[in-house]
């Protein structure tokens, strides 16, 4: 069938279905304690769904040893009962819908995870996705290996309502939906345990030097062996109980800039030849296992490894709440108008919703909206998002939705924030409804810095970051900040290793502004905007944080109102008469105490070796701080790298990073 009549079939499908829907489908929602899922596929499935969420999330965070995983961007889950209605949404892959039974659809504002329940275990097709997202949300930067790894392994999960298994070849039971599903790859003919066991691997050095972009570019082979390497080092790591000196490694790489070879060495204790062929031994002895022969008598290491479920089924709560059918068609047409090929029969049932009275609601206004913003339409978007906050008044996203339109008609225009008052109390009263939500606290940073609310602008930006410690236009965002704030040997430090990032938008912007600061030290003026989506404020395309002090600025009931004297008296002092020009000094250590007694002022006293030395910050408030939430003033035996000025007596605080 042509692509042509595929897509007049699916349109005349949709037409023909949507007028049956009431009397085929019974819409619900499902909400356990992290997971809500819309399905028609009835409560005992839904529930079933959540279940493996769970214990995925659980699953997760057994492995990394984390107390506390973050989502912090939302997730919707939509589950259908029948094939036939997942490929109505499904992408077209190939000229026909994905044939893997669930796929993952990121979006800016959130994400979304479409399964299959006509199939078992659809949740499986999108576990290596979900597995980055979390590590996204969860772990610092890493190198690309790693993150590979770790959702190849992840990926072979199985799950009960008992038990759940970890090891096994992922690409053994999900290479079909592998082969057609959004992670296009070499291996439909291939298992990682036949590539591995071909005599030549990729060197441990050139594995962790790669990334999985470039290894895709060069060849489906290289691309292939990547993977394979990839999974069976992260499959070493964690049966080794090696996580520890892995999370050691990455500070040494990524933090202190050590080569791969000497952080390796470090780390591990082994070269990087030593280590590359310990993992090769692993491998050798694990093989009779993956190939289902039996394993040699004196075997240590398993390839499956079981646990006990961490959600066990019968300690799960949820709750259950009825959905319209004209509710539920417009929340699937929201989700399926962020997929190019089904854009414009989403936007066909949408404006059938709304057409009719009767079945009208606030949902298919907001998506209708946010296809507005996609095409830069803002007065029509804002217009649609009025019908919705008038439909439904308590519908969270609709404020959401507000202030995402005066950001991105600020970007377009490079004018500023329009109506800030009420973007704030949008935002205030988003991060109130979901305290997880990075991107909002992001938002809510610029939004507080155009008013002039820089202290509670670096709250923001600070809660944005620790919820997602990779997204490097929040670390951007904070360096505007600090530019704000004077702190310029701050503002300094975290540019300086910006500039080095692999993210080339980012890495520009932040060579840019550190080529702009002697300009903005002395006369408060940025001269050109950067070009990093969403990492610097819209108030500063023409001027710098400085300039725009001196502005008249809207009442907010954003910030205390000690902070906005405080901004009135900076806007009336002149800048600084000159740099600080001693040198950023860093060193190592643990910090043997704090002294708060002058708060906000904090002296920390570090060991370093034999060596003891005390740092002062003047506000531990706005010291920049990596590694933690929060400065604490009960700090003891804690292990700590310092970026610091030497002074006569004691040292000042540049940045302090919690290891």
């Amino acid at each position: 069938m042509s692509y042509t009549r595929f897509l007049l079939a699916c349109t005349l499908l949709f037409a023909a279905t949507s007028s049956s829907y009431a009397a085929d489908q019974q819409w619900i929602r499902v909400s356990s304690e992290h997971f809500t899922v819309l399905t028609d596929a009835g409560d005992k499935r839904g529930r079933e769904v959540l279940l493996r969420f769970e214990q995925m999330r659980g699953m997760f965070a057994e492995l990394l040893q984390k107390t506390r995983v973050n989502l912090s961007k939302p997730l919707e889950i939509i589950a259908f009962k029948s094939d036939k209605e997942y490929a109505q949404v499904a992408p077209i892959v190939n000229g026909g819908p994905l044939v893997a039974p669930g796929f993952f659809l990121p979006g800016e504002d959130r994400n979304y995870i479409v399964l299959n329940l006509f199939e078992d275990d659809s949740w499986r097709a999108v576990s290596y996705d979900f597995a980055h997202m979390l590590l996204n949300f969860n772990y610092p930067p890493t190198q690309s290996w790693f993150d590979v790894g770790f959702a190849e392994y992840f990926s072979s999960l199985r799950l009960d309502n008992r038990q759940a298994e970890l090891g096994a070849d992922p690409t053994v039971a999900i290479a079909h939906a592998r082969d057609l599903g959004p992670r296009q790859s070499a291996i439909a003919s291939r298992t990682f345990v036949d590539v591995l066991s071909a005599p030549t691997w990729m060197r441990i050095a050139d594995l962790f030097a790669a990334t999985r972009d470039t290894c895709f570019a060069a060849d489906a082979a290289h691309s292939t062996i990547y993977e394979a390497e990839s999974w069976i080092v992260m499959h070493y790591l964690v049966n080794s109980n090696k996580m520890s000196e892995t999370g050691t490694y990455f500070q040494l790489v990524e933090l202190d800039g050590v080569p791969i070879e000497q952080a390796i060495q470090k780390a591990y204790g082994l070269s990087a030849s030593e280590f590359e062929a310990a993992v090769r031994n692993y491998f050798q002895l694990l093989k009779p296992q993956f190939e289902g022969q039996v394993p040699p008598k004196n075997a240590t290491a398993f390839s499956v490894h079981a646990y006990a479920s961490p959600i066990p089924a019968d300690t799960m709560g949820a709750s259950t709440k009825q959905v319209t059918e004209p509710q539920a068609r417009a929340l699937v047409a929201e989700m399926a108008a962020r997929i190019p090929t089904h854009r414009e029969q989403a936007i066909g049932q949408l404006q059938s919703v709304i057409a009719d009275p009767k079945t009208d609601n606030g949902v298919a206004h907001r998506a209708l909206a946010s296809i507005h913003m996609q095409k830069k339409e803002f007065d029509e978007a804002t217009e649609e998002l009025g019908k919705a906050a008038e439909l439904d008044p308590n519908d969270p996203w609709v404020r959401y939705e507000l202030a995402l339109v005066k950001y991105h008609q600020a970007q377009s225009s490079g004018g500023e924030f329009h109506g800030l008052a009420n973007m704030l109390q949008d935002l205030r009263a988003t991060v109130d409804w979901d305290p997880d939500f990075a991107d909002a606290y992001h938002l809510l940073a610029l939004a507080r810095l155009e008013g002039g609310g820089n202290n509670s602008a670096l709250e923001a930006e600070r809660a944005a970051m620790a919820l997602s410690p990779r997204n490097l236009s929040y670390v951007l965002g904070m360096a505007n900040i600090y530019i704000a704030l004077k702190k310029w040997d701050a503002a300094t430090v975290t540019l300086e290793r910006l500039k080095t990032s692999s993210d080339r938008q980012i890495a520009h912007a932040a060579a840019k502004t550190l080529n702009d600061l002697p300009s903005i030290k002395k006369y408060g003026i940025l001269p050109q905007p950067t070009e990093a989506a969403g990492s610097q404020p819209p108030s500063s395309r023409r001027e710098s944080p400085l300039s725009a002090q001196s502005r008249e600025q809207p009442q907010t009931t954003e910030g205390s109102s000690e902070e906005k004297q405080n901004t009135t008296i900076a806007a009336s002092t002149s800048p600084d008469t000159g740099p600080d020009r001693r040198p950023v000094q860093f060193t190592k250590g643990k910090i043997l105490a704090v002294d708060c007694s002058q708060a906000p002022a904090a002296v920390i006293t570090v060991a370093s070796g034999a060596r003891k030395m005390r740092f002062r910050t003047a506000d531990y408030k706005s010291l920049l701080l990596i590694g933690a939430d929060q400065f604490s003033c009960d700090w003891k035996n804690v292990a700590a790298a310092v970026n610091y000025k030497a002074g006569k007596t004691e040292g000042d605080l540049v940045s302090l990073e919690i290891q």
